[in-house]
């Protein structure tokens, strides 16, 4: 009845508290509570759903299908497919994404692609001059 894609299942966690420094890389799900210094990125090929929780912190690119953002993110977030900006979200970087879903009170500063935009080309804009 209603035609919702369903989300892969969160399997992994970084709990608050825990600090990561390097490159993390997850398949279906991950949730992030603590600190992450480095890129976080779904395997190749794989479907995934990213959730940076409020108490969480990334420093490096985040490149996930579904990201869902309630934390801090310093650097580029790439969504394939969905963006979820919750009120406590924070991102310092640039924003590429398909679809977006911003809340009140959510932060970007950078720069917003939205992927597949094609812009037309218009034609110059001609004033007629009233010369009588």
């Amino acid at each position: 009845m209603f035609s919702r894609n369903k989300q892969p299942p969160i399997k992994s966690l970084i709990a608050e508290g825990s600090r990561i420094e390097g490159n993390v890389q997850f398949t279906d799900g991950l949730r992030i509570d603590g600190e992450v210094v480095g890129d976080v990125r779904v395997g190749p090929g794989a479907a995934g759903l990213l959730v940076i929780s409020a108490t969480a912190r990334v420093e490096g690119a985040v490149h996930a299908d579904h990201v869902i953002v309630n934390g801090q993110i310093h650097g580029p977030v790439h969504a394939a497919s969905m963006l979820e900006l919750q009120p406590k979200a924070r991102i310092a970087g640039d924003v590429h994404y398909k679809t977006l879903e911003m809340h009140q009170g959510a932060t970007i500063c950078g720069k917003m692609f939205p992927a597949d935009v094609v812009l037309e080309e218009k034609p110059p804009l001609k004033l007629a001059a009233n010369n009588s």
